[in-house]
């Protein structure tokens, strides 16, 4: 794939299973802030790709990211088989990206996905919904992407990343890509897949308050409408990065997850190219 960067980590010399990783919004793929740097020693026994979702970090610019295209992407870097990661808006891509392509999906994982629209049934959602709907009608099309990483972050009582470059160019990219809390997911093919699957979600208590409710309860009763709905494990931890915040917790039920979606893809699940 020239198209889109990749940062690939790895220390099995080509030998282990792949697995590949999406970001969410104000970040890239080896971001040590909000991306997957702090899951580096799972390289020992995985070949870890992290994409860089187009419009973000080294990979091309794009007129408007999309979840779609994230997923045609993920597919391809899944190549014959591997493990799927995505967080927020990636885990959006990687649900569309898994529910395309179930034959290529060793295991799934999603971290605190942004896939709102499934689980509008709950009163909460449901507000979170309709704020964000509004907030993206209302916002100019020359608003600065300054103004957007400190709406993102300052506005909700946490301090705001260094404005580098990078990240306002991550910025840029988040505050016009096709929203994802709106995705239509088909659930039924993740349901009925044999492979296993984790919803990762921060218990958000030590959160900033109005964070809280404007993002964590929203997003946590959305993992768990999307845990009873594919058939997935939960795994809730302090925090709410939890991939961050938590690594050695969620690094650790990742080897557990990946031990067992090897397993079962070695039984007869499906072959890897080497």
């Amino acid at each position: 794939m020239d198209d889109v960067h990749v940062t690939r980590w790895d220390e099995t010399a080509g030998r282990g299973p792949r697995a590949v990783f999406a970001h969410g919004i104000l970040t890239w793929g080896d971001d040590e802030r909000y991306g997957f740097a702090a899951q580096r020693p799972l390289a020992d026994r995985y070949r870890l790709l992290l994409m860089d979702r187009r419009g973000y970090g080294r990979s091309p610019d794009i007129a408007r990211s999309d979840y779609e295209t994230d997923a045609d992407d993920l597919v391809r870097l899944l190549g014959d088989g591997g493990h799927l990661v995505g967080h927020a808006y990636g885990g959006v891509s990687a649900l569309v990206a898994a529910a395309r392509r179930p034959d290529l999906v060793r295991s799934l994982t999603l971290i605190q996905p942004g896939a709102l629209r499934p689980a509008a049934g709950h009163p909460v959602v449901a507000a979170a919904l309709e704020r964000a709907r509004k907030a993206t009608t209302q916002l100019p099309e020359d608003y600065p992407p300054e103004e957007f990483l400190r709406a993102s972050t300052e506005a909700l009582g946490m301090a705001a990343p260094e404005p580098t470059p990078q990240r306002l160019r991550a910025a840029a990219a988040s505050m016009t890509e096709r929203p994802c809390w709106d995705a239509g997911i088909p659930l039924a093919p993740l349901a009925a897949a044999p492979w296993p699957k984790l919803l990762v979600s921060g218990d958000w208590a030590d959160a900033p308050p109005l964070y809280k409710e404007y993002a964590g309860e929203p997003l946590i009763a959305c993992a768990e409408f999307l845990a009873e709905a594919i058939g997935a494990d939960h795994l809730v931890v302090p925090g709410y990065y939890p991939h961050t915040q938590q690594s050695a917790a969620v690094n650790a039920a990742l080897r557990e997850l990946w031990g067992r979606g090897d397993a079962r893809w070695e039984d007869g699940g499906g072959a890897e190219s080497p």
